[in-house]
């Protein structure tokens, strides 16, 4: 049980390492050996645990997509309406790549192996789904197709992370790419929602961001509400 332990201690590190690495350097500028010395393990310790960098690059990405898969599921796990989870998959997934490194450097890995894009596979079918209900409810302008917000959902998304990334490279200590993001997506909502309360989507996002993102507050949306209709944001 005790070598049990130290092993799964030692491969835990390994990962943590090798994210950090492969987060800094990209997959080609990362070796075993920096992962190794990063990680205060012996090579042949690594090399037993993982047979090569593609081996280890395996295992970030695994765990990175296991960390998204249960963000997507918190996010969604709320009762809300489907618009308001749309942004919270959106502001979560966001959130959980500019604050993990596992995550981030997943996203970073998938991109640069030239590998199925898993970063918008893993949700981007639920934003799709969430998109038609919230259509079918009625909280979308007429002229808002589904398809299209989704594809608004994803390009404001991914250039999130990417947004993530430059600040990371160029060593920019100040500003939040989620806040950005949730700037961008207070914006975005005063165009799709349905005219009924467009014009009240923005003191809403107020009042959710003024409550600070550590308290896990959403924008609420209640711009969007049509009163008396149960098609409204009030009905999912």
């Amino acid at each position: 049980m005790v070598k049990q332990e130290r092993a799964a201690r030692t491969r835990a590190a390994l990962v943590k390492a090798a994210a950090a690495e492969f987060d800094r350097n990209g997959y080609d500028g990362t070796s075993l050996a920096r992962v190794s010395k990063a990680a205060g393990i012996s090579m042949g310790a690594l090399t037993f645990h993982f047979s090569s960098k593609g081996a280890l690059a395996d295992t970030v990405q695994e765990e990175g997509r296991a960390l998204m898969r249960a963000a997507l599921k918190q996010a969604t796990s709320r009762p809300a309406p489907a618009l308001q989870t749309v942004v919270t998959v959106s502001l979560a997934l966001t959130g959980l790549v500019e604050e993990d490194i596992v995550a981030r450097s997943a996203v970073r890995l998938v991109r640069e192996r030239s590998e199925a894009d898993f970063w918008t596979d893993i949700w981007l079918p639920t934003v799709r789904r969430l998109l038609e209900e919230a259509s079918a409810h009625g909280q979308l302008r007429d002229d808002a197709l589904a398809a299209d917000v989704a594809a608004l959902a994803e390009i404001l998304t991914a250039g999130a992370e990417a947004h993530v990334r430059r600040l990371l490279d160029t060593g920019t200590r100040h500003g939040s790419a989620t806040a950005q993001l949730e700037r961008a997506w207070r914006l975005a909502l005063a165009g799709v929602c349905a005219p009924a309360g467009a014009g009240k989507v923005p003191a809403a996002m107020a009042r959710a961001q003024s409550q600070g993102p550590e308290t896990g507050a959403m924008p609420c949306f209640a711009g969007c509400e049509h009163d008396g209709d149960e098609g409204g944001l009030g009905s999912r």
